[in-house]
């Protein structure tokens, strides 16, 4: 082992050094600054405020005994936190924000490596950024999906069935009534959403990229294998720094076509797609939307799990969990990158067990062939827009309809229930102004509800376009991501209601059928551009300024690449 980095610290008898350790005794045992022991930041993202990751705490201490055990260190860091449920006007306004105050922390400090303690499906992104662009030894820990609750006798997918109910109660299916009493039923233990959203998708690209122990992604919240792991989790994070095993030798290329692999197999949340191009940018991996098209297109859907199938996490954990999942296509996984063991995640595939072929599909009898995140482009999106087939009716993944065009959420809300609205169920729903720059944070507000008047016929999917995103346990025919954005000078500031919209998932192409003649006549009306963020201060400015389109992973410029480890100054 190479000096620690803790050393630059507390190293040494001059006055510097004298202050670092002195301020830190505290308990700590002699042998702590002696240069033997590795520290170890436990970077944990826990909140009341963010309520799928509040049983952090918990699994912290679990990660610091098997820090102790090793013969590490451990801090505990409070790192900024953000739940998707909570924060207006959209979490992912903060991703980048969270990002990098995180790498500057772990700079900053005299750690040797830290271990990331993620949930809530922006935190899991956002620590991966950090310690991509500082680049010390890290370890993922994701928090867990939630156990599964019932309502009615049923079990309830959340977030899935938020919309799915809310959409039966505007239709007059349901009672606002029974709607607000499955409220008390849906969140039933600590832990995340228990669908496949974004938040267990995200812990599937931490495993499938190499940064978690192999087997921990989806181990449920609530159950005490996950203490054991986050346990075993603290022993690995020092064996890692022994080893000087780092971040950019594990998230490779490879690691990123495995994780878009992997993704696809489970019918995992168009989220991920922004994540990993951020995670990948600082890296300096050349990662591009092509890729996300190319790696996963003729992945088979193995994963019968809402929003795209029928089951919750829970019933994949018993029914075998990831690894067993991934074992079925063993083949398609590149077994050159590393994990954080040292060893290939190809290694850890061969058998694992089906317990439920109900839930785990077999390639043979795949839920759905081809079931990649499908990049389009065309003249309504140049720069590539985004559609999870998984999750479309199919009958509407080629279509052709007339658009009906909605300025901003605000807009989409006041009219959508217009009994006069004009609208049929061939219409195109899109809505701008939705984007990184324009909303500012680029909001999960692509799954539009549909027109009460179309509920009324019986009518569940329609065909929508925006800039936004929308949240991973979410479903429909929905484009996302169109880029470039309205508020970035994008075509679909362009569209008008009445503009005919033509759709082809199997070729790739989202086109409005208007001349390029005309076209170059048309500027975004005055409806449109006003309903544009205009922040004048703070985060919200410097995130407008700054911020790069979806397709590049909606990062900030200034934040490509990595700026590593190294700290040019003292302190003192």
């Amino acid at each position: 082992m190479s000096e620690l980095r803790s050393a630059g610290w507390y190293g040494g008898n001059d006055r510097n050094a004298f202050i670092h350790r002195a301020w830190m005794r505290r308990g700590l045992p002699e042998d702590a600054f002696n240069g033997t022991k590795p520290h170890i930041a436990i970077a944990n993202t826990a909140s009341d405020l963010t309520p799928c990751n509040a049983h952090l705490n918990e699994v912290s201490e679990y990660v610091q005994k098997g820090v102790w055990e090793a013969g590490g260190i451990p801090h505990n860091l409070p790192v900024v936190s953000i739940g998707e449920t909570q924060v207006k006007p959209t979490a992912m306004l903060w991703r980048n924000m969270a990002a990098m105050a995180i790498e500057e922390m772990l700079r900053a400090n005299p750690i040797d490596g830290v271990v990331l303690l993620g949930g809530c499906d922006k935190t899991i992104p956002a620590l991966l950024m950090a310690a991509a662009s500082v680049n010390i030894p890290a370890i993922v820990v994701p928090g867990g999906p939630m156990l599964t609750g019932t309502f009615r006798g049923e079990a309830l997918g959340c977030g899935t069935d938020v919309w799915r109910l809310s959409e039966e109660v505007r239709s007059g299916q349901l009672s606002n009534e029974q709607f607000i009493k499955s409220e008390s039923s849906m969140i039933r233990s600590k832990g995340h959403c228990n669908t496949m959203g974004t938040a267990s998708t995200m812990a599937v690209v931490a495993e499938a990229l190499g940064m978690t122990i192999p087997g921990f992604a989806g181990t449920p919240a609530a159950d005490s294998r996950l203490l054991a792991l986050s346990h075993e989790t603290g022993r690995q994070i020092v064996e890692m720094i022994h080893a000087d095993r780092r971040p950019s030798q594990i998230m490779v290329k490879e690691s990123f076509i495995n994780a878009i692999i992997a993704v696809a197999a489970v019918g995992g949340s168009t989220n991920s797609v922004v994540h990993m191009l951020a995670i990948a940018g600082r890296l300096g991996v050349q990662l591009s939307l092509e890729d996300f098209d190319s790696a996963g297109r003729d992945v088979p859907l193995l994963a019968n799990l809402q929003p795209s199938g029928k089951f919750l996490m829970d019933d994949l954990y018993r029914a075998g969990g990831l690894l067993a999942l991934l074992g079925q296509i063993s083949n398609r996984f590149s077994s050159a990158p590393i994990t954080v063991t040292g060893k290939p995640l190809t290694d850890y595939l061969p058998g694992n067990e089906i317990f439920d072929t109900s839930v785990i599909k077999s390639p043979q009898s795949p839920l759905m062939e081809g079931a990649g995140i499908a990049v389009l482009r065309g003249n309504l999106a140049p720069n590539g827009a985004i559609i999870k087939p998984s999750a479309a009716t199919p009958k509407l993944l080629q279509h052709r309809g007339p658009a009906l065009v909605f300025d901003s959420v605000e807009d989409l809300h006041a009219r959508i229930d217009d009994p006069d609205l004009e609208v049929s169920p061939e219409t195109v729903l899109i809505l701008r102004g939705c984007g990184p720059k324009g909303y500012p944070g680029m909001p999960e507000v692509g799954n539009m509800p549909l027109p009460k008047k179309i509920l009324e016929q019986g009518i569940r999917d329609m065909v929508r376009i925006s800039d936004g995103r929308m949240s991973g346990t979410a479903y429909g025919t929905i484009i996302l991501h169109v880029s470039p954005e309205a508020a970035a000078g994008g075509p679909l500031a362009l569209v008008q209601t009445g503009d005919m919209i033509a759709l082809d998932v199997a070729a790739r192409t989202l086109n409005m059928e208007v001349s390029e003649e005309v076209l170059a006549t048309r500027s975004p009306s005055l409806a449109t551009t006003s309903a544009y963020a205009a922040p004048v201060r703070g985060w919200s400015k410097l995130y407008v300024d700054h911020v790069q389109g979806a397709d590049l992973g909606a990062d900030l410029d200034f934040l490509n690449g990595s700026s590593g480890e190294k700290v040019s100054r003292e302190s003192h």
